[in-house]
Order: C-alpha cells, then sequence, then structure tokens
C-alpha cells in the first residue's frame, strides 16, 4: 500500500464500492448494541481468534471507554444502516511502545474481498500518522492464512513467531505472528 500524507478525514463520509453504498464513521457510545449484534452475528470461526471478545457486553463497554479516552480509535463501516465491520486503531500508556499502534480490521463475510480492507487501513494509517506513530502492528494466530494475505497485500511483514502464544475459545493453543508496517521508514543508527 503505498504511504499517504496524513490526513484529517471529517467523518461520517461514504464511498461506493461495487454499487453498495458504504459509510464509514467513527464509533460512539450509541453504538454498543449495534457491535453487539455484530459479534453475535459472525461465524464461529471468525470469532476463535479475536483477541478480545466483542460478544460480550462487558468488553463493549470497555472498548467504548478506551474510545472516549482516545487511546483506541474506531471507524465503523455500514451498509444500508447495517453495522458490518470495524478498523481499530489501538494503543497503549506503555512509555517504550508510545510510538506504536495495533491495527484490527474486522469484516463481515460477505463485504470482504472487495477493496474494503484497504480502505479502512488507509484511514487507520492516516489516523497513526496524524497521532505522530511511526510503526503500526498486526497480531494475528499463524493458522489464519487470509488475514495474513491481507495485511501482506497491505505492505506488513512478518516480524516475529511466538509459539504457542494464544489460545482459542475451544482452549486449544496456536502459534501468534506478528507483522508491521513502517510509517514513516524510521531508523536509529
Amino acid at each position: 500500500m503505498a504511504k499517504q500524507a496524513a490526513k484529517k478525514r471529517k467523518y461520517p463520509w461514504t464511498t461506493n464500492i461495487d454499487g453498495t453504498n458504504v459509510t464509514l464513521r467513527l464509533m460512539t457510545a450509541d453504538d454498543k448494541n449495534a457491535l453487539l449484534k455484530f459479534g453475535r452475528t459472525l461465524p464461529e470461526d471468525d470469532l476463535l481468534f479475536l483477541s478480545f471478545d466483542i460478544t460480550s457486553e462487558e468488553f463493549v463497554e470497555s472498548w467504548i471507554k478506551r474510545i472516549e479516552k482516545e487511546h483506541w480509535h474506531t471507524i465503523l463501516v455500514e451498509i444500508g444502516g447495517k453495522l458490518v465491520g470495524h478498523g481499530s486503531l489501538m494503543r497503549t500508556d506503555q512509555v517504550w511502545s508510545r510510538h506504536l499502534g495495533e491495527i484490527i480490521l474486522l469484516l463481515a463475510p460477505e463485504t470482504r474481498g472487495k477493496g474494503l480492507g484497504n480502505i479502512l487501513a488507509g484511514e487507520i494509517f492516516s489516523k497513526a500518522e496524524e497521532l505522530g506513530l511511526m510503526k503500526v502492528v498486526a497480531r494475528m494466530a499463524a493458522e489464519q492464512k487470509g488475514a495474513i494475505q491481507v495485511f501482506e497485500k497491505l505492505g506488513f511483514t512478518a516480524e516475529a513467531l511466538l509459539a504457542d502464544y494464544v489460545i482459542d475459545r475451544k482452549n486449544r493453543t496456536h502459534d501468534l505472528i506478528a507483522m508491521s508496517y513502517d510509517l514513516t521508514g524510521f531508523t536509529e543508527e
């Protein structure tokens, strides 16, 4: 993915993908029920490797608090008023990783393969640049070949493979792959 200059986007905005109007907007506390409904309609395979449980009301409330504190930034995707995905940029308070943001992209199965992931990633990259972040990281189970391919197409490169680092909803361990995208080309010598 070609690096573009950071731009401060005005939300909501709508684009047309394959003849369908798609709206992207920022998540608010009012989206709690829509996000829970979205999470609860995803196939079990999609939920298997999520690092957090988007079907849990308690977790979604915590997510909203993180957005309100501006530690997380979430862009929701809607088609016909129905939530069909999100792109999130997450930051921590750790001093030694203040230059990093973690990206999560999650789309309903019927919306995949149409370029929406690229649009969401571009929005997240722009937000990361606006915040002065230097690197965006994505983490996933090594078996998630489709997700790995999506991030490779976006320009991410694999940095680490950690054996038995994640456990799924069925209590089976899996290897974790960490991928990153350098926003600045920054290197210290």
